[in-house]
């Protein structure tokens, strides 16, 4: 054993800890856990635990099953939210085949292997979340209106609102679990919120946006209160999404910024962000994996529906801010298509991908455009090179299908299990016959 796992094993010691959590994600990013005594431990960080991966999708192929756990040490922390007698810990795994080998199917896997793609060139990629999601009164019920917990809009202080008292209890808990928060505020819609983390490196960054879901609604829970990281939940009412900003480092500078330039941005950074474009619709079905993303993405609400950058232009799918001009350290990318309920391991891993293959192939970048992209005509988008995101899950998935990029990056297994799943997710929904149909149809014909 190395010193991290001594260290946790002296920690589950001093805190008392009754049980361990070993957390996992599936495909699309739901959280699964198994719960282990201080006992097993040792043989958790030596072994590996055993679970049937047939029982989780995605996991395994139909002729595999066993698969192992292993838990990350430098993951440990105390589930502030149990208490500290008997206390409950958790963290974080790697899945690994019977033989101790990393599994394909394991998003967190796939992108460890692409940061380690990134770190041979000597580069580090960090990444800075804005995650938004909704609080409502009550659990959604079929066709009863969903009951937002406030009114309130964007940054407006609500005196003894339940969102700030929310709000605070969740961010104790984050940093009582060593997850840094850097602001928290009401959002635009009623009853949402953004809670917004500390730029880490990818992989922390991945692992917190998991443990913030998972705070975020047990913590709901505990106020009588449900949270949602839906996409759309509303229609009249913005959708929540998760801008995300994305800077690479080489031996400690900003490999994204160079004093001087335009916005201060490098060419690395350029390139970065044209890869970004030039690939926006092969991986739109991972950043925006869900039916419900595509109401999100074309609702005209501060969410870009198509591919261009810009730097005022909150309707673009990438921003350069530029809010500090003379620190180097603050030059970054801001991505603003992901989704709060997207798989962030998968997320983060295509759209690196994406920038990466703009620095190597040396793509050039587009114009700017600092136009409100939706207050255009079709002809003075397409006189400007803008092409729309997909509008729906289906035009995602063909374009997903046929790139050899998005296959590379997530491996056969990954790729192919991800592409049924969300065919069958599209079939699904297209089955369905939906209030709108009925009330406009039903009477008419």
């Amino acid at each position: 054993m190395d010193q991290l796992q001594d260290d946790v094993i002296r920690r589950v010691t001093d805190h008392d800890v009754r049980f361990i959590r070993l957390w996992f994600c599936d495909i699309v990013g739901t959280l699964k856990s198994i719960a282990i005594s201080p006992a097993d431990l040792e043989t958790a960080f030596t072994e590996g635990v055993g679970i049937d991966g047939s029982t989780i999708e995605g996991l395994t192929r139909s002729f595999e099953s066993d698969m192992l756990l292993r838990p990350d040490p430098r993951t440990f922390e105390l589930l502030t939210w149990r208490g500290t007698s008997n206390a409950t810990a958790r963290m974080m795994c790697d899945v690994l085949t019977p033989d101790g080998e990393p599994a394909a199917s394991d998003p967190r896997r796939v992108l460890k292997d692409m940061l380690a793609r990134v770190e041979q060139k000597g580069l580090d990629f960090y990444t800075h979340p804005e995650i938004e999601f909704y609080l409502f009164q009550e659990p959604y019920r079929n066709g009863r209106a969903l009951q937002p917990i406030d009114h309130a809009g964007y940054f407006d202080h609500v005196h003894r609102g339940n969102g700030q008292d929310f709000r605070r209890a969740a961010i104790e808990h984050l940093e009582g679990m060593n997850i840094q928060v850097e602001f928290s505020h009401h959002e635009n819609g009623p009853g949402q919120n953004e809670i917004d983390l500390r730029y880490a490196d990818a992989l922390t960054t991945a692992d917190n946006i998991i443990t913030l879901r998972t705070v975020v609604k047990e913590v709901a829970l505990g106020m009588d209160q449900v949270a949602t990281f839906m996409p759309k939940p509303m229609i009249e009412h913005p959708g929540s999404g998760m801008h995300t900003h994305l800077s690479l480092f080489q031996g400690g500078r900003n490999a994204f910024h160079e004093p001087g330039a335009e916005y201060g941005l490098s060419r690395m950074g350029r390139q970065f962000i044209a890869g970004l474009l030039r690939h926006a619709g092969e991986y739109c079905a991972v950043t925006n994996q869900w039916v419900n993303s595509y109401k999100r993405l074309w609702g005209a609400q501060e969410a870009p529906s198509y591919v261009c950058w810009g730097h005022n232009n909150r309707s673009a799918l990438v921003r350069v801010p530029f809010h500090k001009p003379t620190k180097g350290t603050s030059s970054r990318v801001e991505f603003r298509g992901l989704d709060s309920a997207s798989n962030p391991y998968l997320a983060f891993a295509v759209l690196l991908a994406a920038g990466l293959e703009g620095i190597e192939q040396e793509y050039e970048l587009p114009e700017g455009s600092e136009d409100a992209v939706w207050d255009l005509t079709e002809r003075e988008r397409q006189a400007m090179g803008i092409e729309p995101l997909p509008t729906d899950l289906f035009r995602a998935l063909e374009s997903f299908e046929g790139s050899e990029l998005m296959a590379r990056t997530l491996g056969e297994q990954v790729f192919e299990f991800f592409l049924r799943d969300k065919r069958n997710e599209w079939s699904r929904y297209r089955e369905q016959v939906t209030a709108y149909e009925l009330d406009a149809t039903f009477g008419r014909v």
